[in-house]
């Protein structure tokens, strides 16, 4: 169930708080890429002191709200090491409800950078990657995999990218998609990008 601030005061508080401020759940992601000082440190700041305040129960709440509760939530989450939302992260990018935080999810998952969030990246390709239909995240989440793969040394996303394997099909098939066009290496750059943005907040606080 998705929850609305509009119904439900805390959340509406917690979404003020945190998610609101300077429209901070529109910059968490790539355009975070293209801000210039100073407003890149004021809100790099400001994201380190919040993932910083936030307690558990809080995040817990806004993962029960909308897209834009979800990923402040998930970057909240990464910029502070919070491993114990790793099954919850995971269990929401494989539910895939609502639009828009797939990347926060994944660039979470990619920052912890083990064994358990690769499987977790994995399930949802897994489970994506033979629905064509759906536009969802399945390049961001294969860009994630492929990041933890090289740090790790594994070979998750081979399986998947071995020759006639889903993500060829996916790629053939998806009526979205260009055939002869892998969006792999630019996605990969994107989460490299950004979990590198997550590791310097992580590391001011």
């Amino acid at each position: 169930m998705i929850r609305d601030p509009r119904d439900d005061a805390e959340l509406l508080a917690l979404f003020r708080r945190y998610v609101t401020p300077e429209r901070r759940y529109l910059k968490l992601g790539g355009s975070l890429l293209r801000m210039q000082s100073p407003e890149y440190d004021r809100f790099m700041r400001d994201l380190c002191e919040d993932a910083g305040l936030i307690t558990p129960n809080e995040i817990a709440k806004l993962l029960e709200g909308d897209w834009r509760e979800r990923r402040t939530a998930a970057w909240l989450v990464a910029v502070s090491r919070r491993t114990e939302f790793r099954e919850d992260l995971g269990q929401l990018l494989l539910a895939s409800e609502v639009c828009c935080a797939g990347l926060a999810y994944s660039v979470a998952l990619a920052s912890f950078g083990t064994a358990r969030d690769a499987d977790l990246l994995a399930a949802y390709l897994d489970r994506y990657l033979r629905r064509p239909d759906l536009a969802y995240d399945q390049t961001i989440v294969m860009g994630a995999l492929q990041f933890i793969d090289l740090n790790l040394g594994g070979g998750q996303a081979d399986r998947f990218r071995e020759l006639g394997g889903l993500w060829q099909q996916w790629l053939q098939d998806a009526p979205h998609m260009q055939e002869d066009s892998d969006p792999t290496p630019s996605n990969l750059s994107l989460i490299r990008r950004l979990c590198a943005i997550v590791d310097e907040c992580a590391e001011a606080q």
